[in-house]
């Protein structure tokens, strides 16, 4: 059952393991993506396309904005916030509805209208 609470949802214990579970496999996905990243301004790097400092000052950048986008949405996470986490996977193609199915589906909705 989700509960909306001024601002705040409320997973039930199932629920909150499903979100969990999701959200983990969100996270290792997004980890993947963020070495990928690295690793081809790297590539770029040994193949002479950048000098050496340009190469240094992208790679840190790259890993610096791929290091804020993890903080701003896995820092602090806590239940009420499963929910909005696992709707920004989705909206960002992270995950797709097929991960959602172990959820009641009035979770389900409220994810699906939350990315609407």
């Amino acid at each position: 059952m989700v509960i909306l609470k001024s601002q705040e949802l409320q997973l039930s214990k199932k629920d909150k393991k499903v979100a969990r579970a999701i959200i983990e496999k969100g996270l290792l996905k997004e980890f993947s993506k963020g070495l990928f990243d690295a690793d081809s301004v790297l590539l770029d790097w040994k193949n002479n396309v950048r000098d050496n400092r340009e190469s240094y000052h992208l790679l840190f950048k790259t890993v610096m904005e791929f290091d804020n986008h993890i903080e701003k949405r896995y820092d602090g996470m806590t239940g009420s916030k499963y929910i909005f986490i696992i709707a920004g996977q989705l909206i960002d193609g992270i995950i797709d509805e097929t991960d959602l199915k172990e959820f009641s589906e009035d979770v389900q909705q409220v994810i699906i209208n939350i990315c609407r």
